[in-house]
């Protein structure tokens, strides 16, 4: 089977235009065109006016050696490569040593999964509820201005990306193909098939809620086992090895395998394997506001005539100013007819995150407009000092919107002119409990709020509108990453001072999405595995 790629045709075109174009860029016969499958189908929207789909191509024909030998310095003719998953070991007969896994996210939950196909039987302890209980407990913040601290957004089962945008594309290198492992199970498990192949998939909040219970029948079906309102607080450690862990309720549980896949807001974890003599270090992170605007700015920004045209849907976008102060500014997960969520974890403290459906239907589009920050510059001297400064600005907006769980917002014009809020404009925010309108000079370090200011109108010359004044900053976005790494060794990803220790994942700080996630939690599973079987 081969694989041909840029394969460009007009957004509106005929199943037999592909047809053609493969049998003109093979250079074959059209009864030598067997069949063939998209892999991919990206859109070039370039030019709004004349949008093109880009396709890679699975394509069976006759006589496929000798067209590859013909084309065999055209870059856009190979082979297919093998997607198809291998497993790396199976477990012995009698198993001694059962994996544990500390939080049910992505991570864990692929770590689990693989780890119970290969016959592991591994045991997934969450600190949060299922994703059902879980998601009325986020409802009650939402809309009831009620936290609870150990479910919410962050915590429970499918992690922070079940309330999310469910994006499931991501820029890391993944030779073993491990992401279409991840993209397969979600098919298993409910997600529309149009995942497998279009540029930017996505699923969405709801539709996510029904997979992750699938998955974790899978996985209870194989042997595994799942406890709710299971937080470890504490790890045994002896001789520089993992003997057991510790829960809030005292058990005790035993394993010489422990895959930590906690999440990047577990900080009460952060500071118990910190104290624990476990190796962290401190991270880049990005801190700073959700901008709202109508989705139809957007859409009629970015596809112009084609605006809300079926295969083309609610337009996103990806945004970078490098500003003066030094600063790199750009869109954080961006979600095209989505919601701006409640995301705190913590008591008196305010936390932004961005929302969708599958559908993508709301009337705003939202994203992150954030600033990079680094250990070296802004928060030296401790592993944990990211976290702190997260803290802090949490806190601040939480006292700025009036100590209820309001968030603190502003309207763009107002932001750029250094001048409070008192009415809401054309938009409306989505954010529930609701938004106090203050002067957002104040809810970030001056740096963070020089630099976006300086970026907004940059980003207007790529998105007509984007300085929109009716727009909408809510504050404040500060769980963009970790703000720690648990290092691990690059052979047997075990900590480097910590054998049999895991780290996984968002909270590790080896993954930053879904998709990552999920990947890193099969390469964590596959050396597990590995290990156990004495391979």
């Amino acid at each position: 089977m081969l694989r041909v790629t840029e394969i460009k045709l007009p957004l509106e075109h005929k199943p037999s235009e592909i047809n053609a174009a493969l049998i003109k860029k093979l250079a074959i016969n059209a009864a030598d065109l067997v069949e063939y499958s998209i892999f991919k189908r990206g859109v070039d929207a370039r030019k709004a006016n004349a949008i093109l789909l880009v396709y890679s191509l699975d394509v069976t024909i006759k006589g496929e050696a000798k067209v590859l030998a013909k084309l065999n310095k055209d870059p856009h003719v190979k082979l297919a490569p093998d997607t198809s998953y291998k497993f790396v070991a199976n477990a012995p007969a009698i198993l001694k040593d059962r994996p544990v896994i500390v939080g049910l996210g992505p991570s864990g939950l692929f770590a689990a999964l693989i780890l119970a196909q290969s016959g592991f039987k591994p045991l997934v302890l969450e600190r949060g509820k299922a994703v059902r209980e879980r998601t009325k407990d986020t409802w009650d913040l939402w809309r009831k201005s009620k936290l609870n601290p150990e479910s919410n957004v962050q915590f429970g089962e499918g992690g922070a990306g079940t309330f999310s945008d469910g994006k499931l594309y991501s820029q890391i290198k993944d030779p073993n193909h491990y992401g279409r492992k991840v993209i397969n199970e979600f098919v298993k498990a409910g997600a529309p098939e149009e995942i497998l192949y279009v540029s930017h998939p996505h699923i969405g909040t709801f539709r996510l809620v029904g997979m992750v219970e699938k998955m974790r029948e899978t996985i209870i079906a194989l042997g595994g086992e799942i406890r709710f309102n299971s937080r470890v607080d504490n790890i045994e450690i002896s001789n520089n090895q993992v003997q057991a862990v510790v829960l809030a309720n005292g058990e005790r549980i035993a394993t010489n395998h422990l895959v930590l896949a906690v999440g990047h807001s577990a900080r009460d974890t952060f500071e118990m394997i910190y104290k624990r003599g476990i190796y962290i270090e401190a991270k880049p992170f990005s801190i700073g506001f959700r901008i709202e605007h109508p989705q139809s700015l957007i859409d009629n920004a970015r596809h112009g005539p084609n605006a809300q045209h079926p295969i083309l849907g609610a337009a996103d976008y990806k945004l970078v100013h490098h500003a003066s102060n030094g600063r790199s500014v750009y869109s954080f997960c961006m979600c095209p007819g989505g919601t701006v969520v409640a995301a705190a974890s913590e008591e008196g403290c305010v936390v932004t995150n961005g929302m969708s459906q599958y559908s993508r239907n709301e009337r705003n589009a939202n994203a992150g407009i954030v600033v990079g920050i680094t250990p070296e510059v802004d928060f030296p001297g401790h592993p944990l000092a990211g976290m702190e400064l997260q803290r802090k600005w949490e806190s601040q907006a939480y006292l700025l919107g009036g100590s209820t769980y309001q968030a603190p917002g502003q309207l763009v014009g107002d932001f750029l002119a250094n001048q409070p809020s008192t009415q809401f404009g054309e938009v409306t925010p989505s954010y529930t409990p609701g938004v106090h309108l203050t002067n957002l000079d104040t809810a970030l370090p001056e740096y963070v709020i020089s630099a976006i200011r300086e970026a907004i109108p940059q980003f207007a010359k790529q998105i007509k509108g984007f300085d929109m004044p009716d727009a909408i900053l809510t504050g404040v976005e500060t769980r963009t990453s970790s703000p720690i790494r648990i290092k691990r060794n690059d052979d047997d990803l075990q900590s480097i001072n910590t054998k049999g220790l895991y780290p996984t994942g968002e909270g590790a700080g080896y993954a930053g999405g879904i998709l990552s996630a999920g990947v890193d939690g099969i390469r964590v599973a596959e050396a597990v595995a590995l290990s156990i079987a004495g391979l």
